[in-house]
């Protein structure tokens, strides 16, 4: 890990009130010496009074409550009724994973698609004290740390000689469903890309989008997975790294 990515680690346990106080007041003085980490300090804090006005603040409802630990229970096994309560689960599987497919493409209530969520993903990570699940520069690391999660693992590529060295890993949930989020780095400028199923009618390939709260965003198809990378990065730059990553070998 380098000194900046250390650095950036404190800055956000410090936001986080999660340094103890001792570590605290080292690490103010540092902020009082370095004008560059309290910007960014003020930038993150920034982040957060934005997230808390702007996204709503939902609580499960009672009746779901009943249902998850409905679901949670035990219940007794019950012969003969094996076969047909597997069928019925990949059935309510594919029913899930379907209708979550449907509402990133359309959005609530058939509104656009739901940039506003993966903004929203790609800011919680940045604001959390480590952005990624699994930290690693090795595809061959990450990819198979997919496998079991979800459903489906995305392309994983190596993009270090573009200028886009890979960082890890992690799960975001879009729509309701769980879904890989890939992180690449660019100088000091983090970018997810979150692969979620695709939907044609609804989805262009490489389309890029206009900025939301100065965050770039660009989409792209491939096979069964929609791709979109979201970054702080000039738009030119997105488009430069999404141009690489579907161009490279992907790990096999």
């Amino acid at each position: 890990m380098t000194s900046d990515d250390n650095d950036r680690l404190l800055l956000n346990a410090y936001v986080d009130g999660e340094l103890d106080p001792a570590h605290a007041l080292e690490f103010e003085q540092r902020l009082a010496a370095d004008p560059g980490l309290a910007a960014e300090r003020d930038r993150i804090a920034a982040l957060r009074r934005v997230i808390g006005e702007r996204l709503p603040h939902e609580t499960a409802s009672p009746e779901l409550r009943r249902r998850v630990a409905a679901l949670a229970r035990p219940r007794p096994a019950m012969r003969g009724r094996s076969q047909w309560m597997a069928m019925a689960a990949s059935v309510a599987i594919a029913f899930v994973v379907g209708s979550a497919a449907t509402y990133v493409a359309t959005g609530p209530r058939g509104q656009p698609p739901v940039m506003q969520e993966l903004v929203a993903s790609h800011v919680r990570a940045l604001m959390a004290t480590q952005p990624i699940d699994v930290a690693s520069s090795d595809r061959h690391t990450v990819k198979p740390w997919f496998n079991g999660k979800l459903p489906q693992s995305p392309r994983v590529v190596d993009l270090t000689a573009d200028g886009f060295p890979l960082v890890g890993g992690r799960i975001d949930v879009i729509g309701l469903m769980p879904v890989p989020t890939l992180v690449y780095r660019a100088r000091l400028h983090l970018i997810s890309v979150t692969a979620v199923p695709a939907v044609p009618a609804a989805l262009g390939a490489t389309a890029p989008r206009r900025p939301i709260d100065g965050y770039n965003m660009v989409e792209w198809t491939d096979g069964p997975l929609a791709y979109w990378a979201i970054s702080d990065l000039a738009q030119p730059e997105l488009e430069d790294f999404a141009k690489a990553f579907r161009s490279g070998t992907p790990e096999p």
